[in-house]
């Protein structure tokens, strides 16, 4: 493999990235404690402390009292520096709602509420995201969960019939001149689940929903990345060759036998291509008392020991949501990652 190499602005890019990530996690920090985390020198670290501490993005602290010697200056980051609007678009059992939650940079909620409507269309999401901008102008970025395939900020198939086929993330960046992530639902609640397990090393896991009257859909994380495909299509499990039309799948996902007999079909092919830690069903239709049957139909097939850990979770607002902030921060980061091919 060739030699990479980063020019100067990359490589201050990634110290400015180190560095604020060295303050939100030691809340109150000296160069000298900065330069220890980050392995950068000091010179470096007291030259991006002051251009952050120029910008409003992080706070110099007064010192303490001296004590024999001169007191090392002080530094925390900023978490009010900017804010992040977190919006999802929900369709559950013919009710369509928005909830919002707007967090600080380190993802602590700021406000937080669930919008009921009749209807929801881009000008729905559009009025919505206005209003909160002007309720917090320091908003510097933006992101919107959809119930459907998102592709380069095009959603494509989605349970929401007017969303298809819009280009809603340009859209929005546009008009607002804001940072905005447009992502699909199990995508970020995947990656929710994914978060709040805190595992020690990277893992494989996967969440796949079974709504009523909607077709089925997983998010996948593979070794500690979401897993979205080639086109955005990754997931779409739905379209897996279950042997039936796709209307023949929605008639029996809502009979018992039909909702096991596709369940464990879907359920073995993501254990037999991906080998995961975990799966999580939720959605309205999964029930407790089928957890038995399904992991019996799996073993038909799956090895015991490969089998993975089943579980039934009804809500996964939080899980969602916490997604979908994560997600969002993360766009506001310069990450420039090199992968060695295996």
């Amino acid at each position: 493999m060739p030699p990479v190499t980063h020019n100067t602005i990359q490589v201050k890019k990634m110290n400015v990235e180190l560095i604020k990530n060295a303050l939100k996690v030691q809340g109150v920090s000296t160069k000298a404690s900065i330069a220890n985390l980050t392995k950068l020198s000091v010179a470096t670290c007291g030259s991006i402390l002051n251009d952050l501490v120029a910008a409003g993005e992080a706070i110099e602290l007064e010192p303490d009292e001296p004590n024999g010697g001169r007191p090392a200056k002080k530094y925390k980051y900023n978490v009010d520096f900017g804010c992040a609007i977190c919006l999802l678009v929900k369709t559950e059992g013919g009710n369509h709602s928005i909830c919002y939650r707007v967090v600080n940079l380190v993802g602590e909620t700021l406000q937080e509420a669930e919008l009921q409507l009749q209807h929801i269309d881009v000008e729905a999401v559009d009025s919505l995201i206005g209003r909160l901008l002007s309720e917090h102008a320091h908003a510097i970025a933006i992101g919107i969960g959809i119930p459907g395939v998102v592709r380069r900020g095009i959603i494509g198939v989605c349970d929401v019939p007017d969303l298809a086929g819009q280009p809603l993330g340009p859209y929005i960046e546009d008009k607002y001149e804001v940072t905005t992530v447009l992502e699909n639902d199990m995508n970020m609640t995947v990656y929710g689940f994914y978060h709040l397990q805190n595992f020690e090393e990277e893992k494989t896991f996967a969440v796949v929903t079974f709504p009523k009257n909607h077709f089925p859909g997983a998010g996948l994380i593979v070794d500690g990345r979401i897993l979205t495909g080639n086109t955005k299509f990754g997931g779409e499990v739905s379209f897996l060759p279950l042997g039936m039309t796709r209307e023949e799948q929605l008639d029996q996902l809502l009979t018992e036998e039909g909702f096991v007999r596709i369940a464990v079909r879907i359920l073995t092919s993501i254990i037999a291509i991906l080998n995961p830690i975990a799966i999580v069903l939720t959605g309205e239709l999964p029930r407790g008392v089928q957890l038995e049957d399904l992991v019996a139909g799996c073993l038909k097939d799956i090895p015991t020991e490969h089998m993975p850990e089943l579980h039934i979770q009804k809500d996964t607002h939080q899980e969602y949501m916490q997604g979908m902030a994560a997600s969002t921060l993360e766009s506001l980061t310069y990450r420039l990652q090199i992968t060695e091919r295996r």
